[in-house]
């Protein structure tokens, strides 16, 4: 499923958080959005779910505008998960995960088979079926993440919105989440991913849409627009450019005393 962002603008009171951003998202890849703080990715990333009012613009997921949806259209199109979800006391790993079938649930329809294999295989990917039966509460940040992951997974939208999704885990894990992001925009799936390691998001984006002041200022594959004018543009710091030697990613090294 391809999406359109067009002339998109969202404010919170005075503050224009997003500035007439155009976008063309397709489906198959893992677009990833970096940027400074507060430059309006997750605002943007909201935008694009249909949460977040807009001010202006739209966003056309193929040719259907995602205001036109109803709340339960538009969850069995898209998956979002935000940065700091919030899950009711006392709930079990698995209980959460279940809650991405909710979308397909009807007023009459009982848990399906279907139902049972979405859960149990999101659960795989993420690495957690060992977990099923533990307390949310009782995880760790990170291990909870790869919760909220499945949950997300297991909603089964042929679109998937990230908002930091590799935030609390270690290195071993962010790799995982990464590399099944990218493998599920492989699949066919629309991916869009909000990040503040740059190093991760050249890594493994396909498209990398850089943000400042609520503005686009670059959009296309890694090795095409990471460069140390780009990096000084978004955080004000000098650095150097290597490639990763099995891939040629671009691999930003920050000078050791930023010149702001």
């Amino acid at each position: 499923m391809n999406i359109s962002v067009k002339r998109v603008s969202i404010s919170y009171g005075s503050f224009r958080a997003v500035s007439e951003v155009s976008l063309y998202i397709p489906a198959g890849e893992m677009t990833v959005l970096v940027g400074p703080n507060g430059c309006g990715k997750s605002t943007l990333l909201r935008g694009i779910s249909g949460i977040q009012p807009m001010e202006s613009g739209s966003v056309l997921f193929n040719e259907t505008d995602i205001r036109r949806l109803g709340s339960r259209e538009r969850a069995q199109m898209v998956a979002l998960l935000p940065q700091s979800p919030i899950a009711p006391e006392g709930i079990s790993v698995q209980a959460l995960v279940q809650y991405g079938r909710h979308p397909h649930q009807g007023l009459f329809q009982r848990w399906s088979p279907r139902d049972e294999a979405a859960v149990a295989d999101a659960m795989r990917r993420t690495g957690i079926t060992e977990l099923a039966d533990r307390p949310l509460e009782s995880l760790s940040g990170g291990q909870r993440q790869r919760c909220w992951l499945a949950m997300s997974l297991a909603q089964e939208a042929p679109v998937i919105l990230l908002d930091e999704p590799t935030s609390m885990l270690d290195i071993g894990h962010q790799s995982e989440v990464l590399a099944l992001a990218r493998a599920l925009a492989r699949q066919g799936k629309t991916v869009v991913i909000v990040l503040h390691d740059l190093i991760a998001a050249a890594r493994y984006a396909d498209r990398l849409v850089a943000m400042k002041d609520g503005k686009r200022v670059a959009e296309g594959k890694p090795s095409d627009i990471v460069t140390p004018d780009l990096i000084r543009t978004l955080y004000g710091i000098d650095s150097t450019m290597v490639t990763a030697p099995d891939d040629g990613a671009p691999v930003v090294i920050a000078a050791l005393e930023p010149n702001r």
